[in-house]
């Protein structure tokens, strides 16, 4: 019989990802991401749960992680846990499970909600002279597309 073990996990990174190179022409790229639970309780109380994951990518993966993994962004994990398992300098087992991710799927990155100039050119309608652009100033992308729906 196969044994099995795989995990996936979607959730939010938590610090940038670390990018390191163990051993000569090996990359491995750490994060820690935090994955929430909602449930009720017994009392019909809304509760969350949240519990926190290290992951670490290995080669190409490593180094397309370092660009992309970054705080706060959404994210799922498909991977496998893996356990270390080590003497600390007392002589007591020591050991920590993490995952080993297979292939990671990035959501789209939040942009900031500070207002950005955005400059539209819309004609200007007059009966006998040549047609002028005139310069509108919009604060946020939805109200530009909406000017620019609205001029094209």
């Amino acid at each position: 019989m196969n044994n099995l073990n795989s995990i996936i996990l979607e959730g939010n990174i938590v610090r940038d990802a670390v990018l390191s190179e163990p051993a000569p022409g090996f990359t491995k790229c750490s994060f820690s991401m935090g994955v929430n639970r909602y449930y009720k309780s017994l009392k019909n109380e809304d509760k969350n749960e949240v519990s926190f994951f290290d992951v670490e990518a290995y080669g190409k993966l490593a180094e397309y992680c370092e660009k992309k993994a970054t705080k706060g962004r959404g994210v799922r994990v498909v991977g496998r846990l893996k356990q270390d398992v080590w003497k600390d300098s007392s002589g007591k087992n020591v050991s920590k499970v993490f995952v080993v991710a297979e292939h990671i799927e990035y959501k789209p990155a939040k942009k900031p909600l500070e207002t950005t100039a955005t400059t539209v050119e819309q004609p200007v309608e007059q009966t006998e002279a040549p047609k002028e652009k005139e310069l509108v100033t919009v604060t946020s992308e939805a109200a530009a597309s909406e000017v620019a729906e609205a001029v094209f």
